[in-house]
């Protein structure tokens, strides 16, 4: 049988290395005794075993004396001075850095900072990055998990079919698996989602049944029913059962819940999440309570979900109106599953298609993560909770896939103009991305500072016009240099004189997240936009700024 591959830190390769611990005093080394790599299995009543796979043994004293050699051959030392390298006691193969097979690299994926996409006045957002996962998605966690938990009991033997009804990305993770351990692989999948999946499990040699979306879950044409019967048809056949497999979520609680506690230092405050079978977040938050209630801290769980889903409906408990029809895939549902635990979620925030796609082609283009379409579900929760929970705060957002399956759907400009949602508008982009082309620095005069020295600082900066801000009233104005000429030449004021005097209301205004067309609209009767975010004033752009950008663009 295969060794077990879901562990809490993936094997390390078999190879001759170093180490040093902190502990360890200045000029010593500690003792290592071999190490054996544990990884995870289920044993009788689905308990959660450990049982060994092969030790890895590693010669700190080796790696000393190599390291010596290495610096005297540097200085002209070689081989005549009596060292055989070819004898020295390690095959070939003990020196290779190699890992058994393409499953031990699933999990320990790493948290990435986002930078461009939060603004100073919000938490600190961190991606799980779960495309890099070698399947490409979080799914491949509780793919060779489920499969494993059924081999461990006995429930898959030589030679067996794995049969599931998936959206893609659960298929992708059994056939990779399937690959590995010689399983023949059977999947259905709804005619909604994207040729690259479904090409890509046919790349792995699965066989695919294609069926109707808009069909309900208990029709026998649909995907969930097609698959339940192929899996009593063909001999041999297991059907794996992500929606009702227990072993699902206890794959994310043995490994995606530890290694999200291990690299915050235990210090998260929000874990964001979408809802597919619900396995990811359920198991994942039923960790991460756990150890903040060891902690004595608090975790909120949100998860962002399609409109149209029927999860909303029954986390609040009220009567569940009939699933509408959304476009992102892999997420929401029109039937409740079994593996989904409500009781760890705080929070469902309801996000259209159109807002889902705009933000996973947001995120590719301003902070280089190219997640699939969910992962703008998913973006557009975090970004919430972190604008709510404010500076100092860590949230935390799983990224279940790669953008590379979506390519012809939410990351081609024809297929999201045919769908609605991109236009003219949204190819010039918005006013966040010309802000951090041109940068977001404005100089503010005082409600009380002389008008001379505010001439002056707009002299020496090149300024056209300046904010004032305010005395206390709530209200910004704006110092132009028509202003000042009237004020001074007209004799009104004095270079003495608050630059309040002869400054004028400001107008103009543009949220931070409005397109492009809004401040082309504002310059038909205005010289320039003034960017709010929230209440303050976080950007001045003029017509040679919008110019550049577009023309940096094209």
């Amino acid at each position: 049988m295969s060794p077990v591959a879901i562990v809490r830190n993936p094997p390390e390769p078999s190879i001759t290395t170093r180490h040093r611990t902190a502990a360890s005093p200045a000029g010593t080394r500690p003792k290592k005794p071999p190490v054996t790599a544990f990884p995870y299995g289920c044993g009788a009543n689905n308990s959660i075993v450990r049982r060994p796979t092969r030790n890895i043994v590693r010669y700190p004293l080796a790696s000393v004396a190599c390291s010596v050699i290495s610096c005297l051959w540097a200085l002209g030392w070689n081989t005549a001075c009596g060292v055989d390298f070819a004898t020295s006691g390690q095959s070939n193969e003990e020196k290779m850095k190699y890992y058994n097979n393409v499953l031990e690299l699933i999990g320990h994926t790493p948290l990435v900072k986002v930078a461009r996409m939060v603004d100073a006045d919000m938490a600190d957002v961190y991606i799980k990055m779960e495309m890099l996962n070698p399947g490409g998605s979080v799914k491949d966690r509780m793919a060779v998990h489920m499969v494993n938990c059924a081999e461990e009991k006995g429930l898959i033997k030589p030679g067996a079919t794995l049969i599931e009804s998936t959206s893609g990305n659960t298929g992708l993770g059994l056939a990779m698996t399937a690959a590995v351990k010689g399983y023949r692989c059977v999947f259905t999948i709804p005619d909604k989602m994207s040729k690259e999946k479904i090409d890509t499990l046919k790349a792995y040699g699965a066989e695919v049944h294609v069926t109707k979306t808009d069909l309900d879950h208990d029709h026998p044409d649909s995907y969930v029913q097609v698959a339940k019967r192929l899996a009593r048809e063909i001999p041999n056949a297991f059907y794996t059962d992500q929606y009702y497999n227990m072993d699902n979520p206890a794959a994310h609680y043995l490994t995606t819940g530890p290694e999200i506690w291990a690299d915050t230092d235990g210090k998260i405050d929000c874990l964001v999440g979408g809802i597919g079978t619900g396995g990811t977040i359920s198991g994942t938050a039923k960790y991460l309570r756990e150890k903040a209630t060891e902690a004595g801290s608090e975790i909120k769980i949100v998860c962002p979900d399609p409109e149209g889903s029927i999860y909303l409906d029954v986390f609040m408990k009220r009567e569940v109106q009939p699933p509408g029809v959304y476009v992102v895939e892999g997420i929401g549902h029109d039937f409740m599953v079994g593996t989904l635990d409500m009781s760890v979620i705080d929070e469902i925030i309801q996000v259209s298609d159109r807002d889902t796609f705009l933000l996973a082609r947001r995120l590719v283009r301003e902070e280089g993560i190219f997640g699939g379409g969910s992962a703008g579900t998913a973006m557009y929760g975090a970004l919430e909770m972190a604008r709510r929970l404010g500076p100092g705060k860590t949230v935390v957002v799983i990224i279940p896939d790669t953008g590379a399956r979506y390519i012809s759907k939410c990351f081609d400009d024809e297929w999201m103009k045919d769908m609605g949602y991109l236009g003219p508008e949204q190819r010039l982009g918005s006013v966040r991305e010309l802000l951090q082309f041109k940068g977001h620095e404005v100089e503010f005069a005082r409600h009380d500072e002389p008008l001379g020295t505010v001439a002056h600082r707009m002299s020496e900066l090149g300024y056209s016009q300046m904010p004032v801000r305010s005395a206390g009233t709530g209200h910004h104005l704006m110092i132009h240099e028509i202003d000042l000429l009237k004020a001074l030449a007209g004799g009104r004021c004095t270079q003495d004189d608050p630059v309040s005097k002869a400054a004028t209301r400001l107008q103009g205004e543009v949220t931070i997240d409005a397109p492009i067309a809004r401040v082309q609209e504002i310059f038909d009767e205005n010289n320039v936009a003034v960017v709010y975010d929230s209440s303050n004033i976080t950007g001045i752009i003029t017509k040679i700024d919008l110019i550049e950008f577009l023309a940096a663009r094209n």
